[in-house]
């Protein structure tokens, strides 16, 4: 170093005057400011979601408050704060604990507020006789049915297969992961209309529609067709499905038109889980009981339907 240059360490230990670095355990900043343990920071970081979607969480959950009796200023976050809260979760699947930290608030209350808010938006999503009186109103030529396997952290539950033998209750031998099978209905831009309540994963999606949607869909059906996979064959009047190729031979060409003009019109039911997964990234892995995957599901529709106009 050049001398009467001082170093480029100069001056942080409080010699402005020193011409010699000092050594380095004196400028670290884990050293200097941490001598116990480490400091935690905090950042800031943007929620991309529209101001209008937050006021709207926001009046949900007061209504729920106000339902409840909760008086002014027992609550550790403001419904404002909580609505935030609520969808940074639902966008970002972030740590629960480092995002109840980041608000103030203890891991258990985090947990608690988190629960909350999913029960106050799956209450609000459409049943199934409201969302088919809808598209029957709107004209809607048909709807997309379809069914997705919500991944899901490990259980224990149990039960026996048709072979005879002992399987996890929520283990999907098609997906090959823990999930929960989740039924929905989309309109023919691939908007997605209802979600049903979740079954473990183990279920075949022709079991899940007949118990969750087609009981009471079948009035409806003969004027407002499902349009559904190879996988709900079977399912009755009313469900349109591909014909599958026979084991010897081939299909005729009126059949295999047929088939393309519904894989058509269908693929874009696809768009609906999308749509709810990609922008609500919770659903792409449930880390709490898998039990609440049906909840959060109508929830995350809500958030979708909300940002598309087709709810206020």
């Amino acid at each position: 170093m050049r001398k009467g240059r001082p170093g480029r360490h100069a001056g942080i230990t409080g010699h402005p005057g020193a011409d010699a670095e000092p050594p380095v355990e004196e400028v670290s900043l884990k050293i200097r400011y941490l001598p116990g343990r480490l400091r935690v920071l905090s950042y800031r970081v943007m929620l991309d979601v529209p101001l209008q979607l937050a006021l709207y969480v926001e009046r949900l959950l007061a209504a729920h408050r106000r339902e409840l009796g909760t008086r002014d200023g027992t609550r550790a976050l403001t419904c404002w704060k909580q609505a935030v809260f609520a969808l940074a979760w639902f966008r970002d699947r972030p740590d629960i604990r480092r995002l109840g930290a980041g608000s103030g608030i203890s891991q258990a209350t985090a947990y608690r507020y988190e629960d909350e808010a999913v029960e106050v938006l799956a209450a609000n999503a459409p049943t199934l006789h409201r969302a088919l009186e809808r598209a029957a109103e709107q004209g809607l030529p048909y709807l997309i049915l379809d069914g997705t396997l919500v991944s899901a952290g490990r259980c224990t539950g149990k039960k026996t297969s048709r072979k005879g033998k002992e399987i996890d209750t929520w283990y999907s031998g098609k997906a090959h992961e823990h999930a929960g099978n989740v039924q929905a209905l989309a309109a023919p831009g691939g908007v997605p209309l209802r979600v049903s309540d979740v079954l473990p994963g183990s279920t075949h999606d022709l079991t899940a529609a007949r118990e969750l949607v087609l009981p009471e869909a079948r009035p409806y059906l003969k004027d407002l067709p499902f349009l559904a996979d190879s996988g709900y064959e079977g399912a009755g009047i009313g469900v349109l499905v591909p014909v599958r190729k026979p084991v010897r031979g081939e299909l005729d060409i009126n059949t295999k038109t047929r088939n393309a003009l519904l894989c058509s019109l269908r693929y874009q039911g696809e768009r609906g889980f999308a749509l709810m997964s990609q922008r609500w990234r919770v659903l792409q892995h449930v880390m709490v009981s898998p039990s609440a995957i049906g909840d959060i599901t109508k929830a995350a529709i809500v958030l979708v339907l909300f940002e598309h106009k087709m709810i206020t």
